[in-house]
């Protein structure tokens, strides 16, 4: 069902409110929007056109629950405060990650030792999330003491609100996850049975024959558990702590054996690289299982971490 404006307004508006008090305040502010919506409808205005105007006068949801909180918004002071942070937060989420990322794959390709890698890391991050903070204040800062407009300097309108947030529950999330699921199951099959062209009419697997059958079989059984998670995530209408649980242990229960079989050179078909790039084809296939080392933990990562989120958001 489409979220209406009102709906739209309330999410947005609820989002920095902390989770106690989030139900009481939406009922109130709800009520609220409501009242002045059914004054302007009895006065003859359209109720759309109602809709929109009694959420203009209201203003950005943000300073809006600000304001029911009691909640300061000063730093670089209340006219930057909230592109401020929302910049901050966007910046601080993306990249220190990526910088975390380059630094653990750099350092594994130099042949650093996993002390050295986890340090180099740590450093990296903290530096990071420090010169990202300053910055970005310096320049709001600037943007303030100067008079200069930040990037949306139009007045705030109901135009600006947010869809909802995808909870990951609907039909078509379980169906793209039964679809890859099932993609990936037959580029498997493909690789065995039929191969990759690698010149002259030869073709081989890209991953170790020696993987099947126990090894695979194992790998179908746990997308098999990933498929049925998806159809009781979709069944059940919403992720729960529980189903977030389960999906971490299956995403260990894959990404482990993957990154194990990767440190011993069993993962990778051995001929496959040597054979398509015979001068460096040894230090290819090492650098392509370093990334795909750091891919396979990734989205390990990502996966458990935003099932988490949106059990949260579901609760």
């Amino acid at each position: 069902m489409h979220a209406t404006l009102i709906d739209r307004y309330i999410d947005a508006a609820m989002r920095s409110v902390p989770e106690k008090q989030r139900s009481d305040l939406s009922t109130e502010l709800r009520a609220s929007i409501d009242d002045q919506v059914d004054a302007r409808a009895e006065a003859g205005e359209s109720r759309a056109a109602a809709e929109r105007a009694v959420l203009t006068e209201l203003g950005d949801p943000d300073k809006l629950a600000a304001g029911y909180l009691e909640r300061p918004l000063w730093l670089v002071g209340p006219r930057y405060y909230l592109d401020w942070w929302r910049l901050l937060k966007l910046l601080w989420a993306i990249v220190p990650a990526c910088a975390a990322f380059g630094v653990a794959l750099g350092q594994t390709l130099a042949g650093a030792s996993f002390g050295e890698i986890v340090g180099s890391v740590v450093s990296v991050v903290i530096s990071v999330i420090v010169h990202v903070a300053f910055w970005v204040t310096l320049v709001f800062v600037i943007l303030e003491r100067t008079g200069h407009e930040t990037t949306d300097p139009s007045p705030w309108t109901p135009d600006k609100l947010p869809e909802p947030r995808a909870s990951g529950a609907g039909f078509g999330d379980m169906v793209a996850t039964l679809v890859f699921l099932a993609i990936g199951a037959g580029v498997i099959l493909w690789d065995h049975f039929v191969g990759w062209p690698v010149g002259d009419g030869l073709t081989l697997p890209f991953l170790d024959p020696g993987l099947w059958p126990w090894w695979i079989a194992g790998l179908f059984v746990l997308m098999a558990a990933e498929a049925a998670l998806a159809v009781a995530v979709y069944a059940r209408g919403r992720w729960t702590t529980g189903l977030a649980y389960l999906n971490l242990v299956l995403n260990v229960a894959i990404a482990l054996p993957a990154l194990w079989l990767l440190s011993q050179g069993r993962l990778l078909n051995p001929d496959f690289f040597p054979t398509v790039i015979p001068d460096d084809g040894a230090q290819v296939g090492g650098i392509v299982s370093v990334v795909f080392g750091f891919v396979f933990a990734g989205i390990a990562v990502w996966d458990s971490v935003d099932a988490f989120l949106k059990a949260h958001r579901a609760r």
